[in-house]
């Protein structure tokens, strides 16, 4: 079985290294790919992931079997459509689909008709109206979203007037994100512990991966600006059985069965981002993919064989297939480029890691890194994501944090509590 993987970041290194170990996978190519990436598949580095009649070619010209399109922006542009009409099968959803993520106000009403508990929220396409709405409700914190795909950064919570209308007027009025910023959700702002969960779903069965949790801010104690992710624990253990049987009862299947009755089923991985508010678990944000770093953590766990899964989707028959998941935790701590998520330089030596992009101890993967003359290079805002495995979670927090401390390059920080919130520490 030949797969090429779209994408070229933690998210897709980690599902390249999880099919490495399923024996009816033969060959993996993955377009663009990255550094680390390079030395567990054959990158196509020239080709853009959004880039359609490109990809198709790649497929075809690799006799690709399966095409696992992993990023957002390629989802939404609808790859997943394009791919299966030339008849080459394809995991992912669609472009109706995707719009699960790809549009704010596409989900919020979604769960607003059908009854899925979500923030309270208002719509606006016109920056002053936005403006007088947040004047007239005055509460604090709240939450300003651009309606598109914003490279995990359009969420604002704003403590006060000023800023709120400051994130408003830079998404509405200057395009910050582009059209993605045309129009924003303004909503209630929701307290309680986060969590993360990935679904397998074929549009009909909906399969629950490990719980996990999610650091966003860049700085520790959860402070200073949103990022892509500065590190992940798996499993959640905010995450109980019976908030579990309430997520997949109330939110889970719901959401699935309300996509297939609007004539879009979905087929892929879909990410529900979860508040577990005093009242019931509520949805946060949903993405169409595969989150990074979830992914990071979530796999490791994964005993089942991936490409079965994967088939299993595809072919909607999910149902048959017995999923088994590790009773070990895992950890993923994530190294950034000095800057990040503001301008950062690239280029730099990554010292530590072996001749596969590897640190004894752990698992690293490459999120942005070239290999050029024999060695790794930074490439990107967030450059690795350094993840361990352990009995526990705190075992496997120590197994990541000593990998790091073996890795250095210039400029490099890394948050020092992923997990605490976790372990009861704050």
């Amino acid at each position: 079985m030949k797969i090429l993987m779209i994408g070229g970041g933690g998210r897709e290194h980690a599902l390249i290294k999880k099919l490495k170990e399923c024996s009816r996978v033969s060959e993996i190519f993955c377009a663009p790919g990255n550094g680390g990436i390079s030395r567990d598949a054959k990158c196509f580095p020239d080709i853009n992931p959004c880039d359609i009649p490109a990809v198709i070619r790649l497929a075809k010209e690799t006799n690709a079997e399966t095409v696992f399109v992993a990023p957002d922006d390629p989802l939404a542009a609808g790859l997943v459509d394009a791919l299966e009409a030339e008849g080459i099968r394809a995991f992912g959803p669609g472009k109706l689909a995707s719009r699960i993520e790809a549009s704010k106000v596409f989900s919020k009403n979604l769960m607003k008709n059908y009854g899925i508990p979500t923030a309270g929220y208002e719509i606006f396409d016109d920056a002053e109206k936005a403006v007088e709405y947040i004047i007239q409700q005055n509460k604090y914190p709240c939450v300003i979203k651009a309606d598109g795909l914003a490279l995990g950064k359009g969420v604002v919570i704003a403590e006060d007037f000023a800023a709120a209308k400051d994130a408003v007027e830079k998404m509405m009025k200057d395009k910050i994100f582009g059209e993605s910023g045309s129009k924003v959700v303004i909503e209630e702002f929701l307290t309680g512990p986060e969590v993360s969960v990935l679904c397998f779903t074929d549009g009909k069965t909906v399969a629950p991966m490990i719980s996990s949790m999610d650091h966003k801010p860049v700085f520790e104690g959860n402070k200073g600006p949103n990022t892509g992710g500065m590190g992940t624990v798996a499993p959640n253990p905010r995450y109980t059985p019976e908030i579990a049987r309430r997520a997949m009862d109330e939110i889970f299947l719901p959401t699935v069965h309300a996509m297939r009755e609007m004539g879009c089923p979905f087929k892929g991985c879909l990410y529900f981002g979860l508040m577990l508010t005093k009242d019931e678990p509520k949805v946060i944000e949903y993405n169409a993919r595969f989150g990074d770093p979830e992914t990071q953590v979530v796999l490791p766990l994964l005993e089942t064989d991936l490409a079965d899964i994967i088939d299993a989707v595809i072919d909607e028959r999910l149902s048959e297939i017995d999923i088994v998941w590790k009773k070990e935790a895992c950890a993923c701590v994530v190294m950034a480029s000095g800057g990040y998520p503001g301008s950062y330089p690239k280029g730099i030596p990554i010292g530590g890691l072996d001749e596969n992009g590897q640190t004894n101890g752990s698992t690293v993967y490459h999120a942005g890194t070239r290999y050029e003359n024999g060695e790794f290079l930074t490439n990107g805002g967030r450059v690795l994501g350094v993840t361990g495995i352990g009995s526990e979670l705190k075992s496997a927090l120590e197994n990541a944090y000593s990998a790091v401390e073996k890795i250095h390059f210039d400029g490099a920080h890394y948050r020092k509590d992923i997990g605490r919130q976790a372990l009861g520490e704050d």
